[in-house]
This record gives C-alpha cells, structure tokens and sequence, in this order.
C-alpha cells in the first residue's frame, strides 16, 4: 500500500492547523474565567489600601464602567467577572489624585491576567 500521500503537503498543513487551533481552543477554554489581578502603589512604591479601581469596558465610541473593586492593605486588587477583550482600568483614593486610565489588552474575551505594571497614584 502506497502511504506517500500521507507526507504531501496537502495532508501535512491541514493537520499542523488542526492542531494549532486544537491547541488555541485548549488555552482559551483554560484561561477565559474573566479574572484580572494587579496593584495599586503609590509614587514611592508603597501599597495603597483602600484604593477603588474601576474597570471600564471600551467600546468603538465609549468607554463604560463595569466593575468596582477594592484594594486590600496589600494594595492588590482582583475583577473576576470580567467578559470583554478591550479593557480600561483606573484607580483612586482619598488623599491621592485620580490616577491615568491604564489600557489593558487583552487576546480573547475574559482572559485571566496578571498586570505586570502597577497602577500608581500621587498624592495631592
């Protein structure tokens, strides 16, 4: 039995895609739970407890406000519903200027992410 045709290309890249997105497919459903995490410092890089972020969801035209969440005395915070791909945080606190919207991109809907970056707050 002739098995070259199981070496041509025209079985080989269909089979390498399957598997790509096979794969994908596997990491997406793994890590789309709409988890974010990070924290909020101050300019010398002390936590700021207390602190409320807010999480925006960007959209063509605006950007709307979803989601609150606190800041513990460790000055993390988490969202665990979050549902879009195009986020925006922000952070604030009594003492402190409002800080900048921060963008956080994101590869699929609802992806589990860590933010690397603190987002920093200034006193007044």
């Amino acid at each position: 039995m002739n098995r070259a045709w199981m070496r041509s290309r025209w079985v080989i890249v269909p089979g390498i895609l399957a598997i790509l997105v096979g794969g994908w497919n596997l990491y997406v459903s793994a890590n789309a739970h709409g988890v974010i995490e990070g924290r909020v410092i101050d300019l010398a890089g002390r936590p700021v407890p207390g602190a409320t972020v807010t999480l925006y969801n960007r959209s063509f035209i605006t950007n709307e406000a979803r989601a609150e969440a606190r800041t513990g005395a460790d000055g993390r915070f988490r969202f665990d519903d979050n549902s879009s791909h195009a986020v925006q945080l922000q952070a604030e606190a009594p003492g402190f200027a409002r800080g900048a919207r921060v963008t956080l991109r994101l590869w699929f809907r609802g992806q589990d992410t860590t933010m690397h970056e603190p987002l920093v707050l200034a006193a007044r």
